[in-house]
């Protein structure tokens, strides 16, 4: 007689926690780079005697960060919301909807101990019932919520510190110098002096971007020549921002593959580099993730956590995956501040994180 397929709640039971699949290989990639701004070319004079048969474009309506956030969140909500649709449409909550909908959760990269997690939430009394599709978004964003509420902390600067030292860090291509400049920019208008430090002395292309956002903001830049030690530019940093009074240092390093031992050792020396200068420094090293990685930015939280000590999380590029569930899942593994969030290239793009809003703006489920 063929084995009695398991029912939902026996099959939870007997899953494993963690997910064996191995991380993707990373391949090193070249970070976006900002392109220098060169001159403004003529402006052609229009003829007077010409009318002009164009219309004046109407004004648009500058879109609220909370509409961003959703545009940017498209493919993943997409992706979620659509399937929801198709498993709650006229549908009991049972097993087989049961089984569909944790599936679907670990597809969209939330890990398979939120998708556990989630899906035992969903059917406490309502188990065998009929649920629509809308109901079961409302429930997801609240539990999702309440997962990431605890660490929806923004990246603050305690005046306690002179300066108070922020290291970035994290793989080629995730978007750490790009973050730097934007954060530059709040800080400075929040009313701090800021100095950026060109950690990434590896790159000449990194070290150049960084000078264009330091121009921009109107933040001097500490470079030292490509190839010179990536601890030596850092120790040099904080020597010049306490000589000259700097509240905020920020320094980039060179993007590290989490599977290079040698690598991630130089990473660790500039921690150390930092701390012998400044007592209990850098006073928060945050590693910026790039979304479209899926659940192997769960492994560099990982690896980096082990060497450097990471204290927070930025996520880019959120805009561009239908894998924004990670987030989800490095918050509820680590419980990590998630400080920040980008879904753009705007500087607006990059906002301080919001746990109702992306919960809701994730699943599809309107406030």
């Amino acid at each position: 007689m063929a084995e009695e397929k398991k029912g939902w709640f026996k099959r939870l039971r007997g899953k494993k926690e963690e997910v064996a699949e191995a991380p993707a290989a990373e391949t090193p990639t070249e970070e976006t780079e900002l392109p220098t701004p060169g001159p403004s070319p003529e402006p052609v004079m229009a003829d007077a005697s010409v009318p002009s048969q164009e219309p004046a474009p109407e004004p648009q309506e500058k879109k609220s960060w909370y509409q961003r956030l959703k545009d940017g969140l498209k493919k993943s909500t997409n992706a979620l919301s659509g399937g929801i649709t198709g498993i709650f449409t006229q549908a009991k909550l049972d097993d087989e909807t049961l089984e569909e909908l944790e599936d679907l959760l670990i597809t969209a990269d939330l890990g398979v101990n939120v998708a556990s997690k989630l899906t035992t939430a969903l059917a406490k009394g309502r188990y065998d019932k009929e649920i629509s599709g809308d109901e079961v978004r409302d429930i997801l964003a609240a539990e999702i919520e309440a997962m990431l509420a605890p660490v929806a902390k923004p990246l603050t600067v305690d005046k306690a510190n002179k300066p108070h030292i922020i290291l970035m860090a994290g793989v080629n291509g995730a978007g750490k110098t790009t973050t730097i400049g934007k954060l530059a920019k709040k800080f400075k208008d929040d009313g701090k002096s800021v100095m950026l430090a060109a950690g990434d002395t590896f790159r000449a292309a990194a070290v150049e971007q960084l000078q264009v956002w330091g121009d921009r903001n109107g933040v001097p830049v500490v470079t030292k020549e490509i190839g010179a030690d990536a601890a030596a530019l850092a120790y040099e940093a904080v020597d010049r921002a306490q000589k000259e009074g700097a509240d905020v240092l920020l320094i980039d390093t060179a993007g590290r593959l989490q599977n290079r031992d040698e690598l991630m050792a130089e990473l660790a020396k500039v921690v150390r580099v930092i701390g012998k200068k400044v007592d209990g420094a850098p006073h928060d090293t945050v590693i910026v993730l790039d979304a479209t990685t899926g659940q192997n930015a769960v492994h560099q939280v990982e690896v980096f956590q082990r060497l450097a000590n990471i204290t927070g999380i930025v996520m880019t590029k959120l805009d561009g995956s239908a894998r924004g569930g990670v987030l989800v899942a490095c918050a509820e593994k680590f419980g990590l501040p998630v400080h920040a969030i980008g879904v753009g290239e705007a500087i607006e793009d990059l906002q301080p994180f919001s746990a109702r809003e992306f919960a809701r703006a994730l699943v599809g489920s309107e406030f």
